[in-house]
């Protein structure tokens, strides 16, 4: 509940508030999604839907390794910032590709930030740096040179594994590969831990971004007496992790909160060991920025033992709700669910049901008894998988085989729990929006989903092999993608589709595939969608929708009715989201093009990966 000094508080924030809501203007890309508040949109309007069709390639900078590649671009006056040569943070000209400078990666460099950077400048604009991680080290660059800034932490770089209430020997995994986003003098990030039992709680931090230093910390596992913590075992924080924002972070600069969609905690897929709800786990964390004091959060999953991180980046949003003006946030979910708060105080615009859900049938499993439903808008994504979604093209032995398998296995919907006979879990733990998968047009209330149907089987067994601590019990799951004999998913097409929300009454506008898979397309078979994407769309003022897909292709879509205006074949895959700018009165957007064609064997073959800006034709 929010105590009413808050609710006055908020009250007063909003009105304040609503009249700064052009802070941030879109016309740059200035970091990770264009700006820190995740929109995924520009604002620049030379290029729409009366002259896409003429778009042309400005240059090309080959990534120079044969490796892949999903980085979004950064663009600050005119230098592009992007991965290449090895890992190696490069400066680019923005207006011709050129290379400026390189800052290599070390040599022994297993983990880095590869979906993009950020970027921080001092008022005065005389210092300015970007942050990156690589094998959990936070380093700082300078902007224009790119060496190492010494003064930052030790030498230039922060061990990110310090200050979790762990021994940092013990943890494998802390750094995540999504950038953390800039507010004021803060770099707030968050983490990646593993998917292991004892792996690092998932604490949000902010660091200061001239010395390196904590300047707060956000428990997302709550220490003993911290507002959460009677929804854990006491002794919770000193030996479960996770509760974790490996993806994207979004904040709203005019009020200074910063908003966390956390994952689940860990072990993904049993929860024997952390009996209770779990906060903040599966949660929207709204935070005051230069605090980390929490200001409200929502809990979409309780006690979590399905995955269903919130891997998408909250959106922000104005829209006119029972006759008033209301700023929005806007989470979407591996579960197809769309999920919509008053941006302040969090009260949801459309009811949220708690509902009757299956009970676990493993021993000591406690599941919650009921999940929260959001009532409106309607779900994106297919949420069951029966023999009746079954593809017509599957062979007779695929066909069989799992049609074997869904009859065998709970299938009682979406929080149907894991067992040891197998669990039917839909769209599935990597399936509806991820990372990157949505973008807005954050004055008209309009909301863009990138999500993929991709049903997976759960089935726990009893852990034999590694030791575990006195009287405990571990399973883990041999959780797989149901993939068919010939590569894809046994579920009837589309595989991937691009929908739109007008989140003013929270209706669908439409809804398209997303994209081909090659060697149907090959035969004419086409409107599939693509299997397994990583992309993200990005919005523009011209009235655009921009996207890449695994196939080789780069689309323009009209964002009325989501009708194809061009598109592009590429010599390689596309994953992650482009970037869109201008120069000299030119506008640019800048793909990267350099992903595996397939994402099981992605090093089968050298990859001819690159950055292709395109734009109209010279006047």
């Amino acid at each position: 509940m929010l105590r009413p000094s808050f609710i006055f508080l908020a009250a007063l924030i909003s009105l304040t508030a609503s009249a700064q809501n052009s802070k941030t203007s879109h016309s740059s890309w200035r970091d990770y999604g264009g700006a820190p508040d995740s929109a995924q949109y520009s604002a620049l309007t030379q290029i729409d839907r009366t002259n896409v069709a003429k778009l042309q390639v400005a240059w090309t900078y080959p990534t120079g390794d044969g490796k892949p590649y999903s980085f979004n671009p950064t663009v600050v006056d005119g230098v592009m910032y992007v991965l290449a040569k090895n890992n190696s943070i490069v400066a680019l000209d923005a207006a011709t590709g050129a290379e400026i400078w390189t800052h290599p990666a070390d040599p022994d460099t297993t983990i880095i930030t590869n979906r993009g950077i950020n970027y921080w400048e001092s008022k005065d604009r005389s210092d300015r740096r970007l942050f990156y991680a690589s094998n959990h080290v936070l380093h700082a660059l300078d902007a224009r040179t790119g060496k190492l800034i010494p003064t930052f932490g030790d030498s230039g770089s922060v061990d990110l594994k310090q200050g979790l209430d762990r021994d940092p020997k013990t943890l494998k995994l802390v750094q995540s590969t999504t950038p953390g986003r800039v507010f004021e003098d803060l770099l707030i990030l968050g983490s990646a831990t593993n998917q292991e039992y004892g792996s690092a709680p998932g604490d949000v931090r902010a660091f200061d971004v001239r010395t390196g230093k904590v300047v707060w910390t956000f428990h997302t596992i709550p220490k003993p007496g911290e507002f959460g913590s009677e929804t854990w075992p006491k002794d919770a924080r000193a030996h479960v992790g996770g509760a974790n924002v490996w993806s994207e972070l979004t904040v709203d600069e005019a009020r200074g909160i910063v908003y966390a969609p956390t994952a689940s905690a860990k072990y993904n897929f049993y929860g024997v060991n952390r009996p209770g709800t779990n906060l903040f786990a599966d949660s929207l964390l709204a935070l005051d920025a230069r605090t980390g004091k929490r200001l409200w959060h929502f809990q979409m999953v309780h006690h979590d033992i399905w995955d269903y991180d919130d891997a998408t980046a909250p959106k922000l949003l104005t829209v006119q709700h029972n006759g008033k003006t209301v700023d929005i946030v806007a989470q979407v979910s591996k579960q197809g669910f769309v999920w919509v708060f008053n941006r302040v105080t969090g009260e949801p615009l459309w009811p949220i049901e708690e509902r009757k859900v299956p009970k676990s049938d493993m021993p000591g499993e406690e599941t919650s008894p009921t999940q929260p439903f959001p009532t409106w808008p309607p779900p994106y994504a297919r949420q069951k998988f029966t023999v009746d979604d079954l593809r017509p093209s599957l062979t007779t032995e695929d066909r069989a085989k799992f049609r074997d398998a869904i009859l065998s296995a709970r299938n009682e919907g979406l929080f149907t729990p894991p067992s040891t006979h197998g669990t039917i879990e839909m769209p599935g733990n990597n399936g509806g929006a991820n990372f990157g998968g949505a973008a807005v047009d954050p004055a008209h209330g309009s909301l863009f989903v990138v999500s993929k149907d991709l049903p997976a089987l759960l089935q726990l067994a009893k852990d034999r092999e590694k030791p575990t601590p006195a009287g405990e019990e571990r399973y883990y799951s041999g959780f797989g993608f149901l993939i068919a004999s010939d590569g894809l998913s046994p579920i009837t097409p589309p595989w991937t589709t691009l929908t739109s929300y007008d989140l003013n009454t929270g209706d669908i506008k439409w809804k398209i595939p997303l994209g081909d898979v090659p060697e149907l397309a090959a035969k004419g078979i086409h409107d599939t969608g693509g299997h397994f994407p990583k992309v993200g769309p990005v919005v523009t003022a011209g009235g655009l929708i921009f996207t890449g897909t695994r196939d080789g292709k780069i689309r323009a879509f009209d964002v009325d009715n989501g009708k194809e205006l061009w598109s592009r074949q590429m010599d390689t895959s596309i994953e992650g989201m482009p970037a869109v700018y201008e120069i000299a009165g030119r506008e640019y957007i800048v793909f990267c093009a350099s992903a595996a064609a397939k994402v099981n064997n992605p090093d089968h073959l050298k990859i001819n990966g690159a950055y292709v800006a395109f734009a109209l034709p010279k006047r």
